[in-house]
């Protein structure tokens, strides 16, 4: 029995891409330099801020450049959280099909809950989900099973009758670490190097209507 769904919030949840890749390229047209294309950038939007950082500034992810250009990278970003973010096509039809069965949705993601809180407020799902877990929320970030385990507690879930949908490797590795149904987005950014066939996942969805299938 499925009692819940739960989502990575980037890349599987809502498309994120243009606002990230956005602030990015503020900062790059602040400082003199060319603007990156986003079909560069969009594969490693998924492993966060240090990533879209490094590289769209030829730089190392744990480099102290990267360190010192974290910050105001993140205030530009958080003034235009929902520029352009939205739903991934066909996702608001899973959702609300979702709350017509009377099974709970949710998100736990490894962005920090200072971005997440009010990304999910201005799109208008902060109100409909059961539980919203962020990087920050327990001392664990995924592929740690916690924050999982977290939301399940915060919905009075089973992790067992839940699934959980992600677009990286760490969110298939944590949901199975948690005894849940994983599910990868084929939808979402990853490297062509390491992609949902490669993951340890319970099966492969190629666009969000699919997800359906496993209630």
């Amino acid at each position: 029995m499925i009692e819940a769904m739960l989502f990575d919030l980037d890349g599987t949840l809502v498309d994120t891409a243009p606002d990230l890749i956005g602030a990015l390229n503020a900062m790059l047209r602040d400082r003199g330099l060319a603007e990156k294309p986003a079909a560069q950038i969009r594969p490693v939007v998924s492993a966060g801020a240090n990533a879209i950082i490094a590289a769209g500034f030829g730089l190392a992810p744990d480099s102290t450049e990267v360190a010192d250009l974290r910050e105001p990278y993140l205030a530009y970003y958080r003034d235009n959280l929902s520029a352009c973010s939205r739903l991934f096509a066909g996702m608001g039809d899973v959702l609300n099909t979702l709350e017509q069965k009377q099974i709970s949705w949710g998100v736990v993601t490894n962005k920090p809950a200072f971005l997440t809180d009010p990304l999910m407020a201005e799109l208008g799902l902060a109100e409909r989900c059961c539980a919203i877990i962020s990087a920050d929320t327990t001392p664990f970030k995924k592929p740690h099973p916690e924050p999982l385990f977290e939301a399940c507690r915060r919905a009075r879930l089973k992790p067992e009758n839940c699934v959980y949908v992600g677009d990286d490797r760490r969110d298939i590795i944590a949901g199975n670490a948690a005894g849940m149904t994983t599910l990868a987005a084929q939808w979402g950014y990853f490297p062509a190097d390491d992609g949902p066939a490669d993951w340890p996942a319970d099966g492969v969805v190629a666009r969000p209507a699919e997800l359906l299938n496993w209630l």
